[in-house]
């Protein structure tokens, strides 16, 4: 298959300005998956995944975007097998409601498919896909001089938290999620942590993770922490100065992007939440994905990440080889951004392929759809070999 990141680099090289965009970006199939009825519930749940909250902060897209030639691949034979049982993509489509699947490879577009009402024009909430993006923003600010390394303390940028338990934490520490900080993340239990997270502003943030014990010494243990990610986010924004939007506008969304993106804060004039809930398109979330296999250059060829940053964020940790710095790690260098409901990104550098799905499951994590999730990746890594 030759030199992926040469091609890759070459496919970023084809930018026109947004004017002519619309005459040579892939449309889409056309193809929908058919749902089952659904309840009242569900469908506000949906119509709240592709709403950008008020207190939002944009991410502006620019005059020049990324191109995503079309190389139509027909999926229909596919199929992936859960529990000795065959399904198909359109199976998956409607099993996880699916509200968009991108396949792309050598950054070109193989599948691009929407559900649940979305065209090409809607944007859908990340979730957790979010800690990918932080993760991509610390390279930035290393890259820009605003953080030194990743070794400096937490209280070095945030002071009042001088005391507590991430006192003796490290920047790395909190990208591994391994600050040793008790959280409890079920979201199914209102007495966890995240069911009691505090909303409202940054102060409140602070003061709640401030009064966590410690159950462990900073990076030995792995522990997933929405807490201590938007902690990240906060740490971030006071070394750079400015709002992690702006910051996200400058460095990769104003370079490529074809649609603006909005980032959920805490609260309204408060600063971006490092661990969640950015708004994209799904054409969008798929350049996101050639960026990063482009290992942090832009398409006209300026580095933004420092060179290696992404294979040092996909390496395994000492506390846990599963997870990087706000990466999913998975075995023959694949890796993934991954958020509840059923969002996800997966990257196979080997196969030059990134998959985008943005889904609208019933609960916040399922054993069963991520079952069907990893088969059907597996699936769609082999078939397009």
């Amino acid at each position: 298959m030759g030199n992926p990141l040469a091609r890759i680099s070459a496919l970023l090289a084809l930018t026109l300005p947004l004017t002519l965009t619309a005459q040579t970006m892939p449309q889409s199939s056309g193809l929908s998956a058919q749902v089952a009825p659904m309840s009242e519930q569900h469908l506000a749940q949906i119509n709240r995944f592709r709403t950008p909250p008020a207190n939002g902060r944009l991410v502006s897209n620019g005059d020049k975007v990324l191109l995503l030639p079309a190389r139509p691949m027909d999926f229909s034979d596919l199929r992936y097998e859960v529990e000795d049982q065959d399904y198909s993509l359109d199976d998956y489509m409607t099993k996880t409601h699916v509200g968009g699947l991108l396949v792309l490879q050598d950054g070109e577009v193989l599948l691009e498919r929407y559900g649940l009402g979305n065209t090409e024009d809607s944007v859908w909430i990340s979730y957790s896909m979010a800690k990918s993006v932080t993760s991509l923003l610390y390279g930035a600010a290393i890259a820009d001089g605003y953080l030194s390394n990743l070794d400096a303390k937490v209280t070095d940028y945030l002071p009042a938290m001088k005391g507590s338990a991430y006192d003796g934490a490290t920047l790395r520490h909190l990208l591994q999620m391994a600050s040793g900080v008790q959280w409890n993340e079920t979201y199914s239990d209102p007495n966890s942590d995240v069911g009691n997270y505090p909303g409202g502003n940054v102060v409140n943030l602070m003061q709640f993770l401030g009064e966590k014990p410690r159950v462990a010494a900073p990076g030995e243990r792995f522990n997933y922490s929405t807490g201590e990610t938007d902690l990240a986010g906060v740490v971030l924004r006071a070394a750079i100065g400015n709002n992690l939007s702006t910051y996200l506008t400058h460095k990769v969304w104003e370079n490529m992007m074809e649609s603006p993106a909005w980032w959920a804060t805490h609260g309204y004039g408060g600063g971006e939440r490092g661990g969640c809930c950015i708004y994209a398109t799904l054409r969008d979330y798929g350049r996101l994905g050639l960026f990063v296999m482009n290992d942090g250059v832009l398409p006209d060829g300026t580095r933004v990440l420092p060179e290696g940053w992404i294979a040092e964020s996909v390496a395994p940790s000492p506390a846990s080889d599963g997870y990087g710095y706000f990466w999913w790690l998975e075995d023959n260098n694949i890796f993934r951004a991954s958020g509840i409901y059923g969002q996800g990104i997966y990257f196979n550098p080997a196969n030059d392929l990134v998959i985008v799905l943005l889904s609208a499951w019933t609960s916040a994590s399922s054993a069963e759809n991520a079952a069907h999730r990893a088969a059907m990746y597996s699936a769609i890594d082999e078939f397009v070999k």
